[in-house]
């Protein structure tokens, strides 16, 4: 029984092998070319955090010299939801639209996409407790445009060098 275990497991390995299967922590070709690009974004709190999502959505290796450079800029909306009896917002959805350009640093012809999120977050009567949930807000927008620009790059980038 024991080398039947074995073989069963020796075919199992190579049909996986064979059909593109990589391990969770596995290495592929668009993941290491992904960690090699540079992220710029404006100078807000929502450039900030859209940066730091991109980076660990790319993960980015600064050890190596960038191959690529990613210009982002986030333009923000916010539109209130639903009324309280003395007309006040009790939710507000946030709008954040992503215009991104990753060039070659060797130079070559850039590639560019505009992509867009909606979030919602609850009003909150209590000053503090409103900036809370404003800026969780932004932390989740940020957070899924990072993962549809990071989704668009592996879509472009294995058609690059």
């Amino acid at each position: 029984m024991g080398a039947r275990a074995a073989a069963l497991v020796s075919f199992a390995g190579l049909m996986l092998a064979g059909c593109g299967f990589t391990p969770l922590y596995g290495e592929t070709g668009v993941g290491s070319s992904l960690s090699r690009i540079a992220v710029t974004t404006q100078d807000d709190r929502l450039g900030y955090r859209l940066r730091e999502q991109l980076e660990d959505a790319l993960g980015r290796d600064a050890s190596q010299a960038p191959l690529w450079r990613l210009e982002t800029t986030a333009e923000q909306t916010r539109r209130p939801l639903g009324r309280r009896i003395d007309a006040t917002a009790t939710r507000y959805e946030l709008t954040v639209r992503g215009s991104w350009t990753l060039t070659p640093v060797g130079g070559g012809p850039p590639l560019s996409g505009v992509q867009t999120v909606t979030t919602t977050y609850a009003a909150a009567d209590q000053p503090y407790a409103a900036i809370a949930a404003q800026q969780d807000g932004e932390d989740r927008a940020a957070a899924g445009l990072a993962r549809q620009i990071r989704l668009e790059l592996l879509r472009a980038l294995p058609d690059h060098p």
